[in-house]
C-alpha cells in the first residue's frame, strides 16, 4: 500500500509533488493539471479555504461530467457530428425552432415516447435525429444511433447464430433509440417481423426516433405486409412526435446556390 509521508512546513515544491501524487492516487486529473491555475487565481481573488476547495471539486465534477457525456455520444455509434446550435432553421420554416427546442429537453424520453421525422431527402431528417440523440446522451440518457437496413441485417445475423434474444434485449436496454433511413430499402417479411420485435421491446418502455423519406402511407413499400406495416406505424406513433420535414431539399438549394453565386456577380 502506497501512503504519503504528512509533515507540516513542507517546501513548496515538496507540496506540489504531494499534490501531484496524491491526485495520481485519487485519480483526480482534472484537480492535478489545473491546481496551480486555480491556486494562483484564489491567491488574486481571496477565496477563502472553503472556496478553494469548492473551486477544486466542481473542476474536477465538471470535467467528470464532461467525459461522461463524450463516452455516451461515442457509445451511441452516430455517423458525423450535428448539432441543434449548427442547424439552419431559417431555411427549412417547415421546422418548428420551438418544437425542437422543446424536444432537447428530452422529457420525451423521460416519458418513453415515440418521435418521427419525416421528410424528403436534404430536409435535414438525419440531422435532427442525430442532433437530438446527442442531446440525450449530454443529458445523461443511454443513446444508440443504427439505420434501418443494418439494424435488419443485424438481426437476422443474431437468428442465424441463435442470438437473437440477446441482441433485441441490447437494443432494447438503451433509453432512446434511433433509426435512420427507414423507408429507403423494402424489407422481406422475416426482417420486417425481426425489426418489429424490437421495437415490441422497447413499447412504452423506451423512446424510439425514427428518420424516413416516406409518409406513412408509402410505408407498404418498406413492410410489404400491410397488417404488419400498421402495427410497425401504430408503435412509432403512439403518443409520439411526428415533425414533417418537407419536401424541399436544403442540401439541393445550398449546392445551386453556390453554382449561381458566380454568375450573379
Amino acid at each position: 500500500m502506497t501512503t504519503l509521508p504528512r509533515q507540516r512546513g513542507l517546501t513548496e515544491q515538496a507540496a506540489d509533488a504531494a499534490i501531484d501524487t496524491a491526485c495520481r492516487l485519487l485519480r483526480l486529473p482534472s484537480i492535478r493539471n489545473e491546481f496551480n491555475e486555480i491556486a494562483d487565481r484564489a491567491v488574486k481573488d481571496q477565496m477563502t479555504y472553503p472556496g478553494f476547495l469548492a473551486e477544486l471539486l466542481m473542476t474536477e465534477c465538471d470535467d467528470r461530467a464532461r467525459r461522461r457525456s463524450e463516452r455516451r455520444i461515442k457509445a451511441a455509434g452516430f455517423p458525423r457530428e450535428k448539432s441543434l446550435r449548427a442547424f439552419d432553421f431559417d431555411a427549412n420554416p417547415n421546422i418548428d425552432a420551438a418544437t425542437i427546442h422543446t424536444l432537447a429537453s428530452c422529457e420525451w424520453i423521460k416519458k418513453s415516447q415515440p418521435l418521427c421525422l419525416i421528410g424528403d431527402s436534404g430536409t435535414g431528417k438525419s440531422h435532427m435525429l442525430i442532433a437530438l440523440g446527442t442531446e440525450a446522451a449530454m443529458k445523461g440518457y443511454r443513446v444508440r444511433y443504427t439505420l434501418a437496413t443494418k439494424l435488419v441485417n443485424e438481426l437476422v445475423e443474431a437468428a442465424d447464430e441463435k442470438q437473437l434474444n440477446k441482441t433485441i434485449a441490447r437494443y432494447g436496454r438503451v433509453d432512446l433509440l434511433c433509426i435512420d433511413e427507414l423507408g429507403y430499402m423494402e424489407l422481406d417479411r422475416h426482417g420486417a417481423e425481426l425489426l418489429f420485435q424490437v421495437l415490441t421491446e422497447r413499447e412504452e418502455r423506451n423512446s424510439v426516433a425514427i428518420a424516413s423519406n416516406e409518409s406513412f402511407g408509402g410505408w407498404t413499400k418498406t413492410f410489404t405486409d400491410p397488417r404488419l406495416c400498421a402495427a410497425i406505424v401504430d408503435r412509432l406513433t403512439f403518443n409520439g412526435t411526428i415533425i414533417e420535414t418537407g419536401t424541399d431539399s436544403y442540401r439541393l438549394a445550398s449546392t445551386r446556390a453556390r453554382v449561381e453565386e458566380p454568375a450573379a456577380s
